[in-house]
């Protein structure tokens, strides 16, 4: 028990629930409400599979590198709490639940299955040769709600699968910019190690202002999404509380002040996922 309490620590596990509401906003916006509870139970299956695999495989490939970053050389397997072998262990495993659950969805679900690991696995290894890492990361959490909008529908080649194909890119620009801001602790130590990133490439200033378009498209996309979907009044007032959220955390940080950045990254995050999902859901379900 204790090593799975360190386990689920180290991929963090809780913020599992920040990251389903990607996924949950293809699910409902291609079933055009709630839908049915074999689906639901499949896609939140695989979702949390996806992201346990991710998190596993980027600590067990990125081990050597998190031992020499003192940020990171307290992490369970640097300080000898877990065995890399245990947590190898667990990502395979992670992949093979999620291709079952994908299996259990539909065949179109269960072809994306590959291309899915192709990404869930090699996101980690880009940092090493190109800073469009970050965006590698935001298309690899992308894939969430393009794979449960294919879950509902079984399609992905209809025009009226282009708001599938709109959140792939929404969630890419929102993710990769939350990525660079959180890369921007590590500045000193990628550029020691030879690890890419846009903050250890062009600078603080430069990754705020990257980060801050990325989140300016990533609202004005979620305008597009919601006058293609004709999604009533409760999605545009999540939409401007999630806006003002966006702000807020960009207010946070400065080029000399980086102190809140967790505050931004983890938090913020997690409340703008979540107030998008409720207010796209209750807009379905009042329409």
């Amino acid at each position: 028990m204790r090593s799975l309490r360190t386990f689920l620590d180290m991929i963090k596990f809780e913020h599992t629930v920040f990251a389903l509401p990607f996924a949950y906003l293809g699910m409902c916006l291609a079933a055009k409400g709630w839908p049915m509870l074999p689906q639901f139970f499949w896609i939140t299956l695989a979702m949390a599979a996806a992201r346990t695999a991710a998190m596993s495989f980027n600590r067990f490939i990125d081990r050597a590198l998190d031992a020499r970053n003192p940020r990171t050389a307290s992490r369970p397997i640097q300080a000898g709490r877990i065995r890399a072998g245990q947590v190898a262990f667990a990502a395979v495993l992670s992949l093979a639940v999620l291709g079952f659950a994908a299996w259990q969805l539909n065949p179109l679900v269960f072809m994306l299955w590959p291309g899915a690991v192709l990404f869930l696995v090699g996101y980690s290894y880009t940092k090493r040769f190109t800073w469009f890492c970050h965006f590698v990361l935001g298309f690899t959490d992308g894939l969430a709600p393009l794979g449960a909008w294919a879950a509902i529908t079984g399609s992905l080649l209809r025009p009226a699968d282009l708001p599938a194909f709109l959140l792939t890119v929404i969630v890419t620009l929102w993710i990769g910019g939350f990525d660079i801001l959180y890369a921007m602790q590590d500045i000193d130590v990628d550029k020691r190690d030879g690890l890419h990133s846009i903050p250890a490439r062009f600078g603080v200033g430069a990754g705020l202002t990257v980060a801050r378009l990325c989140h300016l498209f990533t609202v004005a996309l979620l305008v597009a999404v919601g006058l293609l979907t004709g999604l009533g009044w409760p999605y545009w007032l999540g939409l401007v509380v999630a806006a003002a959220l966006f702000i807020y955390e960009h207010r946070l940080i400065s080029p000399t002040d980086l102190s809140k950045l967790d505050l931004a990254f983890f938090n913020v995050n997690g409340y703008i996922s979540v107030t998008i999902f409720v207010a796209t859901l209750a807009a379905l379900l009042l329409s």
